[in-house]
């Protein structure tokens, strides 16, 4: 490719300077050796490594001005060889996309690639994180593709995935609904993690395979922690959003937000503890979806898969309640509730407010595997709200009363003091410590210490079925 290449632009404001090496350059299409349209060196994509902070990934871009990105035949055969080397050097991939589809000239040839550019990255899958950015066209089997990686960057303006193209949509068009476009993808289906410009796509693919592992079994994601390991949060239960508590926790304020745009019940992503990345997951709102149960599976499942820890912020008080939900919501807790249950990374959970009913029992309590469960002096831990469980409980003292309102209400503090409360919880064994807001941060480091040599061996089977 000439230095004019977009792909290669993009790859080397990407790669650390100077550090790219590409594979395969004169690689064409096998109909080269009949037609001259063909002898296109490279076959529309540019493969190769580098290294980002100094840490070794391999790298792929696709170059619109060649067959229009178009999956070939040898296109596809590259890609493959680059998933090969990163897999045996413990290494990620990047794919940057900008692809018109499969090369229809090429016929059978082409889709048996895309065939086998699924198959390696299932071989791939939770050994080696696999990113894609999107910065044109990602259709038909490339938006496959996108789907199987384990994070997905969009170009806000230009990007386009889909599986079908908005027209083809019965009863849509695209200015009815641009189911193709970065908001929707990251909005409505939650397939695009991260959007921005290009520039902000780069920089925030540097950043996200700066605090990731680089395979399953050999971590490189650690970082020194000049952050005070026991710096006070003060205020930190007077913040709403959960994405404010994890940056006042993380070292230095670092947190990099998941699928910030989709399901905002609940809220995904990575911060850094004593120079260590941990996976959060929060309840950003009182009541879970599916839509929110299905981001937190997804999350989790990564990080268990790259021996990654799981800190858990619960402040829940039940189901979304609407017909959608009721459809599609008890499977989804069946698959949260297994996604944390088969987990094997340490984990720790903190009640910042609110775990009532099965809803607080699935998002990471003690009886489905957390290993510390910790929460602030005024959580609740019970089936229900203790006002609504007194009114239940002491239903003939109520109606006895002569001032009922002022009688529940000491039965509802009664009830909280004896059944409800962080301290009749913790004397239960439901909680392991109260703590002080202040001191959420270094009892959190402190717990991810000491659950660092974590190991656990599960009981041998093929696979769960949940």
């Amino acid at each position: 490719m000439t230095d004019s290449s977009q792909a290669l632009k993009r790859i080397n404001t990407l790669l650390d300077e100077g550090s790219f090496v590409e594979i395969g350059a004169a690689v064409t299409s096998r109909k080269a050796d009949t037609s001259a349209a063909y002898d296109k060196p490279g076959d529309g994509v540019i493969t190769g490594y580098g290294t980002i902070g100094g840490c070794l990934v391999y790298v792929y871009a696709q170059e619109p001005s060649v067959f229009g990105g178009s999956i070939g035949e040898m296109h596809s055969v590259k890609i493959m060889r680059i998933y090969d080397m990163a897999v045996k050097m413990g290494a990620p991939v990047i794919s940057l996309v900008d692809c018109a589809g499969v090369r229809l000239s090429e016929g059978t040839d082409s889709l048996y690639g895309f065939g086998q550019m699924f198959l390696n990255q299932t071989k791939a899958s939770g050994v080696i994180p696999q990113i894609t950015a999107v910065f044109g066209t990602c259709g038909g089997g490339m938006a496959v593709s996108a789907s199987m990686s384990d994070f997905v960057f969009m170009e806000k303006d230009k990007a386009r995935l889909f599986l079908n193209s908005p027209d083809a949509v019965l009863g849509n068009y695209t200015e009815k609904c641009d189911t193709a476009s970065a908001d929707y993808q990251s909005k409505e289906t939650g397939l695009a993690d991260f959007t921005g410009s290009e520039e902000e796509i780069l920089a925030g693919i540097r950043e996200l395979v700066s605090v990731l592992p680089s395979n399953n079994e050999s971590d490189l994601s650690y970082d020194t922690c000049d952050d005070d390991l026991n710096r006070q949060t003060e205020g930190i239960e007077s913040l709403s959003s959960k994405a404010d508590m994890l940056r006042a926790i993380s070292d230095n304020g670092l947190f990099i937000e998941v699928k910030k745009e989709h399901a905002p019940c609940i809220t995904t992503g990575f911060i850094r503890l004593n120079g260590q990345t941990v996976g959060a997951v929060a309840d950003n709102e009182p009541r879970l979806t599916h839509f929110g149960c299905k981001k937190a599976i997804h999350f989790i499942n990564f990080c268990d898969a790259f021996g990654i820890p799981v800190l858990t912020l619960c402040d829940t008080e039940g189901f979304a309640t609407d017909m959608c939900n009721e459809k599609n919501l008890a499977r989804a807790l069946g698959k949260l509730t297994f996604t944390y249950a088969k987990a094997t990374v340490p984990m720790v959970t903190l009640i910042t407010g609110h775990a009532y009913g099965t809803a607080g029992v699935v998002m990471g309590s003690k009886s489905i595997g957390a290993d510390i469960v910790y929460a602030w002096e005024n959580a609740d831990m019970g089936l229900m709200d203790p006002k609504e469980a007194a009114k239940l409980v002491y239903e003939k003292e109520i109606d006895e009363a002569d001032d009922k309102p002022a009688r529940i209400n000491e039965l509802t503090a009664e009830y909280r003091d004896k059944v409800s409360s962080a301290h009749a919880n913790a004397r239960r064994g439901y909680i392991d410590d109260i703590i002080d807001p202040a001191e959420t941060r270094q009892r959190l480091v402190a717990a991810f210490e000491m659950l660092f040599t974590k190991s656990v061996y599960p009981v041998s089977r093929k696979h769960g079925t949940i």
